[in-house]
């Protein structure tokens, strides 16, 4: 795979002031005219819920739940 540099030639492109700017009025070259302008993305983690902390979460809510529902019982008997 080859780099192409970002980097304006200023020899070779149009509409470049000496220092490399771009003149007021003039658009410079977008991202997608380069190549490489972003990361490498190699790591696309997983959408939604893992199994195990839903089931962690879901046990916990059972237990609360029948901690007030032992509770309320203890208290009308």
């Amino acid at each position: 795979m080859t780099h192409i540099s970002p980097d304006p030639e200023p020899e070779r492109t149009t509409g470049l002031e000496p220092g490399g700017g771009v003149p007021p009025g003039e658009t410079p070259p977008a991202e997608s005219s380069m190549p490489e302008a972003g990361p490498q993305e190699v790591h696309n983690p997983t959408k939604g819920w893992a199994k195990a902390p839903l089931t962690i979460i879901l046990v916990l809510v059972v237990l609360i739940a029948a901690f007030f529902l032992a509770y309320a019982l203890a208290m009308i008997l």
